[in-house]
């Protein structure tokens, strides 16, 4: 298990930080994600044989935001 924490900015309110969470924790692999809004953060657990830093972060673009 690895954790990844990622800056994440054009976040606009608290239903931003859930739709991250949740398309974050739909990708195979990811066990757990917590995004705070106001810290503009986001942390993440992944089995790193199935998923990588890459996938979160490319998914986190899909949506508009930037992760880094």
């Amino acid at each position: 298990m690895e954790t990844i924490e990622l800056n994440i900015e054009g976040m606009h309110c608290g239903a931003c930080a859930t739709g991250i969470q949740m398309i974050a924790s739909g990708i195979d692999g990811v066990e757990s994600a917590f995004v705070d809004y106001d810290g503009k953060k986001g942390k993440f657990e992944l089995d790193s044989s199935k998923a990588s830093k890459e996938q979160i972060i490319k998914a986190i673009g899909e949506l508009g935001y930037t992760a880094s």
